[in-house]
């Protein structure tokens, strides 16, 4: 199954708290992890973060500025962000497909306006406040279940049979047979839900399944990973390795 590594520990960074938490049974064809990800203290340097490719859809809580709150998802490449030496944020992590765009928009990267959307976010980033992460999640699920019966999240059954068959595919005509549509039939569904091509968005699975270490969906050769890699994130896996920990 497609188990994304999203983001990126600085290693020079002094204590930050971050842990994921697995959601209920029934909504584990639609969310991947519930994330906080905090600083216990004030920090000596500026934090980065590094938001690694992995087609999901967040929805950000900003637990320090209870106004910024919204609905993003990344870019086929890595993105760096400078948190500062304070920060706060409680993430529920969508897998791929599973948000219906035209239900409510998604912007990219990390949220920095207040929410200004349909959905009762900043309301909801209010009731987080003060409460453990452990508790938090009640809340979350609350959330993701009024999502459901809006029809906002839906599963996705192209993405499922995909994640499911993730080490007999290899190419985009392997998509495309494994859910028995013809290639043009998914480019058009891929672009529509996840909002990537399917060329783009088997890039990413690839680049996903190096991050666990799974040698399955191996490259041409050395040379063609590193360069691949390089394309993703901006680094060499070697350069990668000395600087962050997945």
């Amino acid at each position: 199954m497609y188990d994304p590594k999203g983001n990126a520990k600085d290693k020079a960074a002094q204590p930050v708290h971050f842990i994921e938490a697995e959601p209920p049974a029934h909504l584990r064809g639609i969310v991947h992890r519930f994330l906080e990800l905090k600083t216990t203290a004030v920090l000596k340097a500026d934090y980065r973060f590094h938001a690694l490719p992995d087609a999901c859809v967040y929805v950000v809580f900003d637990q320090l500025n209870r106004d910024i709150t919204g609905v993003s998802k990344l870019r086929a490449v890595s993105e760096e962000f400078n948190l500062g030496r304070q920060f706060h944020f409680v993430n529920i992590r969508f897998l791929p497909g599973v948000w219906q765009t035209n239900c409510a928009p998604l912007s990219y990267g990390l949220i920095t306006e207040p929410y200004l959307g349909e959905l009762h976010l900043a309301q909801l980033n209010r009731d987080l406040a003060g409460l453990p992460f452990s508790d938090q999640q009640s809340l979350l699920v609350g959330l993701v279940e009024q999502l459901v019966e809006q029809k906002t999240v839906q599963a996705n059954p192209i993405t499922s049979q995909i994640f499911q068959h993730l080490d007999q595919i290899s190419s985009v005509a392997d998509m495309a047979e494994i859910c028995q549509i013809s290639a043009r039939q998914l480019q058009r569904v891929l672009k529509r839900s996840t909002g990537f091509a399917p060329h783009d968005f088997l890039k990413i699975l690839r680049l996903q399944q190096s991050l666990n270490g799974n040698d399955t969906w191996s490259y041409a050769d050395q040379s063609h990973f590193i360069h691949s890699f390089r394309k993703a994130t901006g680094y060499t896996p070697g350069r990668y390795a000395r600087e962050f920990d997945v």
